[in-house]
């Protein structure tokens, strides 16, 4: 299969003018990092950059071997085995990646409550259900974060996360797969940029992707970002491929894209398809082509190719609606938000109005996290994820240039590179009204990756192949000194450069996966099972640290339940458990006593 050119075989000059503006707001931002304004950017590596930047006019002037004339970029050739042995070898080190990091973390259970949600979903599945019913006499006492508890127990998340973790949790290693994930969306990237860019483009994207900090990070969570984004990547690719060809294989296996990111996260798969999408329904209006004098409709595939799939999708989806809240229009994650967390709504002041639909079973100490979304807030969140983005899919300074290279040549490139950054802002406009930033600043807009990789890819191409027509290689040897720099800052902890963004991850995730893990040991060195033990979690223990999780089916061994003065009757208990130990604890002061029969 031929790879069409990055720039239809026009010239692919970048005029000077605008390697100057990209170079000039890469100094500006150096200075803003040196002064400490941009979250996650160490002044001290923004130091080094800045020298960095300098040095460019002196690489622009020192003498060259050749110069060659204005060359072009295409590259038509076929794929053939390099590209496979590339795309294979940049998978394996996303996936060594991912496993490194992995290794410093540890062996420990999930950091956020959302991850234990996605646990109990997968575990769920392997039972052959979507929900078990909730205990029938004390379901209070199992309240889980992000689980509902309104009849039937089950994860409030869509069911795509839990099919993906399923086979490997049933294996014992969870994060296996959320690796192989990270590392089969490494491996379509590279794909992608074959097919809008060439092998160079590919290859710059797809090693974005494998280094990337913030994909190696949510790689080690249970999260439903590393499935999403591999589904998407398949969507990337098979959609542009279709832009091309027209062809219902390339129609279904985006279709199959794009449903399977429906099920781990709706609204990120409908924001990343709406531009592709009317793309699609413009091209579905039009007549019939003429190909060697008759006419070919090829509508029907490409409609069936990309129906079907999201048809079984949202069947898929209504049948765990109606299994879990009994009604197919309303979904386990809106009826959690309904009662459990009302100020956490979606839209512009969210806070005003959940306040007028505060139940009993609101989740105070979680709900009243959340601020009012303002315009300005908004705003401040959209220009915080942006930055985020940047500085954990890559970073912050080669990620800049780059765009503004890439934005700039638009015009001049395939046109397919427009409507992937119409994805990626598509997303970032879609969450514009939702109040929470995210977690590391960016959990929103995490599957808009593979596009700022592919961006640094295309633009790197373009540079490095300008530079070479004009005869300047020893910019490409400070531009590759340049991504040096940058990939020390996100992994090596040096004294000139301090704690590396890399390891600042890691610590932010260390710290509740070992209070979750000492709170395990703790208990289970002081009880005898069959137990369940409530805990008595005050205030003043981090809300985001919820340490009630259980098993599906509330048959473990072992149960954590809550203890809440005033609504506990231990007698009650002694009644529903006759055959558990009963112990009351509290994490906070590190005390446990049993609760005895006197």
């Amino acid at each position: 299969m031929s790879s069409p050119a990055l720039s239809d075989a026009r010239p692919t000059t970048v005029p000077l003018t605008l390697q100057l503006t990209a170079w000039g707001f890469g100094l500006l931002v150096c200075v803003a990092a040196m002064l400490d304004r941009i979250g996650e950017w160490a002044p001290s590596l923004a130091h080094v950059q800045l020298v960095g930047l300098a040095l460019a006019p002196v690489f622009y002037m020192l003498p060259s071997r050749r110069r060659s004339q204005n060359l072009s970029v295409a590259t038509n050739s076929a794929c053939g085995p390099m590209d496979w042995r590339l795309c294979l070898m940049l998978g394996g080190l996303s996936f060594f990646v991912n496993a490194g990091i992995g290794k410093q973390i540890g062996d420990l259970p999930p950091a956020y409550h959302d991850e234990f949600s996605y646990l109990f979903q997968a575990k769920t599945l392997l039972a052959g259900r979507f929900s078990f019913p909730s205990h029938p006499e004390h379901p209070e006492l199992f309240d889980q974060m992000h689980v509902l508890n309104e009849g039937r127990m089950a994860s409030r998340y869509y069911p795509g996360t839990g099919l993906w973790l399923a086979p490997f949790v049933a294996l014992g290693r969870p994060f296996v797969g959320q690796w192989l994930a990270c590392a089969i969306a490494t491996m379509l990237t590279f794909w992608t940029g074959r097919e809008i860019g060439g092998r160079q483009t590919a290859f710059y994207a797809a090693l974005a992707m494998a280094l990337s900090p913030g994909i190696g990070l949510f790689g080690n969570t249970l999260l439903s970002h590393p499935p999403t984004l591999m589904a998407l990547s398949c969507f990337l690719l098979a959609i542009t491929r279709w832009q091309r060809s027209r062809d219902a294989q390339d129609a279904w296996m985006a279709g199959c894209g794009l449903s399977f990111a429906m099920l781990c996260r709706p609204m990120t798969a409908a924001a990343m398809g709406l531009p592709f999408g009317m793309v699609v329904i413009a091209w579905l209006l039009k007549r019939p082509a003429m190909e060697s004098g008759k006419l070919v409709d090829r509508r029907w595939g490409t409609l069936l190719g990309l129906g079907l799939p999201l048809l079984c999708g949202w069947a898929i989806m209504v049948w765990y609606h109606v299994d879990v809240t009994g009604n197919w229009r309303l979904s386990p994650y809106q009826l959690y938000t309904d009662v459990y967390t009302p100020r956490h709504v979606y839209g512009f002041n969210n806070v005003v109005r959940g306040e007028q639909h505060l139940g009993p079973k609101v989740i105070e100490a979680y709900d009243r996290w959340a601020e009012n979304l303002t315009m300005e807030l908004a705003f401040r969140n959209l220009l915080n994820r942006w930055i985020a983005s940047w500085l954990w899919t890559f970073d912050g300074l080669p990620l800049l240039i780059c765009t503004v290279v890439m934005m700039a040549m638009l015009g001049r490139v395939d046109r397919r590179w427009t409507f992937l950054a119409f994805s990626a802002a598509s997303l970032y406009l879609l969450h514009f009204p939702y109040w929470y930033v995210g977690i590391m600043g960016w959990h929103y807009v995490f599957e808009s990756a593979p596009v700022w990789c592919l961006i640094f890819g295309g633009a790197t191409h373009l540079l490095l192949e300008d530079w070479k027509g004009r005869g300047l290689n020893r910019l490409s040897l400070w531009w590759r000194l340049m991504l040096v720099i940058s990939l020390q800052g996100v992994f090596l902890t040096t004294d000139g450069f301090g704690k590396s963004r890399l390891q600042r991850g890691i610590q932010s995730l260390k710290y509740p996966r070992q209070r979750h893990a000492e709170l395990r040991r703790w208990v289970e060195k002081r009880v005898q099972l069959p137990a369940l033990v409530l805990l008595d979690q005050k205030e003043t223990v981090d809300s985001h640290l919820d340490l009630v999780v259980n098993e599906p089916g509330l048959n473990a061994e072992l149960l954590l339940g809550h203890y809440r003065p005033g609504q506990v009757d231990i007698n009650e208990l002694r009644r529903a458990f006759p055959d558990r130990n009963l112990y009351l604890a509290s994490p906070e002061t590190q005390t446990i006593i049993r609760i005895t029969n006197d």
